[in-house]
């Protein structure tokens, strides 16, 4: 890492961890975030915007407007 950049956090998919850019290859995982805790958080805010897109009938023809 070069002098000056900052250190990204990634959630793999394939560990169920938080990772580093050292870590498994970007399409086994979410990211980048800034903070660990941010990345730890991925999957319940992945959640979280499935859901509200589900329910979205901007984007989902099948709930009603």
């Amino acid at each position: 890492m070069a002098a000056g950049d900052a250190l990204r956090y990634w959630w793999c998919l394939e560990h169920d961890r938080v990772e580093t850019d050292e870590g498994c290859a970007n399409t086994e995982r979410l990211g980048p975030f800034d903070s660990a805790s941010e990345a730890a958080a991925a999957l319940e805010n992945a959640q979280r915007r499935t859901e509200a897109w589900e329910t979205d009938p901007d984007w989902n023809d099948d709930v009603d407007d």
